[in-house]
């Protein structure tokens, strides 16, 4: 999977890098991050361990992530955009293609993500999450919600109550946004147990997750009127 450059205003820095040079810096310096994290795990995220390992000096270091919390923050911010980046573009295949099993291939798409990202998999499976990230991982699902919102909207499964905007914006619906979210939180939930279980996924865990959303949607999706 492609590894999109996490957005500079939402990576929770000590002092935002300016010039090209600083950003690619600090990109170098989480990458190296995630190494640490992957091989030895949270406790060895040090500012001073990072450091070496991104052949750097620690004082350069210290003018963005000053201490293992910064880090910790930087690098889950770094994993919201990535599946956030995914989300969207599985909303514009949505507008584009017909899905047979839309709920299969929400869940092997990111199910993929988690096999492949063994240092989301090491973050959020450790003991190290901040208050901070904790907060931004609430805010980040809800964003994944409205995704899911806009990947059933885009399918014609549920039309909007209320006409398109004058930029031909689809309005938000409370009750959907809700359900969303609570399918967001349950799919969460077992993905996580999946991989917890087993570094690959859990199949058969998985396939009883897509069974349970499944149900879920679509009796959610009734609720609504949709496209013929």
């Amino acid at each position: 999977m492609d590894r999109p450059t996490a957005d500079p205003g939402r990576v929770p820095v000590r002092r935002t890098p300016r010039q090209a040079r600083s950003r690619a810096r600090l990109a170098l310096v989480l990458e190296a991050a995630e190494r640490v994290l992957v091989d030895e795990g949270v406790e060895a995220l040090t500012t001073t361990r990072v450091a070496a390992e991104a052949k750097v000096s620690v004082g350069s270091l210290y003018q963005y992530l000053p201490d293992r919390d910064a880090i910790i923050d930087a690098l889950a911010a770094g994993y919201f955009t990535r599946l956030e980046t995914v989300m969207d573009d599985l909303v514009r295949a949505a507008a584009a293609e017909r899905w047979e099993d839309p709920v299969g291939v929400l869940v092997d798409a990111f199910a993929g993500i988690y096999r492949t990202e063994h240092g989301l998999r090491a973050l959020w499976f450790g003991s190290g999450l901040t208050e901070r990230t904790r907060a931004a991982d609430r805010e980040h699902k809800r964003r994944m919600a409205d995704g899911v919102r806009r990947v059933l909207l885009a399918l014609g499964a549920v039309l909007p109550h209320s006409p398109p905007g004058p930029s031909g914006e689809i309005p938000g619906d409370e009750a959907l946004a809700r359900s969303c979210h609570a399918a967001v939180l349950a799919a969460d939930a077992l993905a996580q147990e999946a991989f917890r279980r087993d570094a690959g996924g859990d199949a058969d865990l998985l396939e009883e997750a897509k069974v349970m959303l499944r149900g879920y949607l679509a009796a959610v999706v009734g609720r609504y009127p949709s496209r013929p």
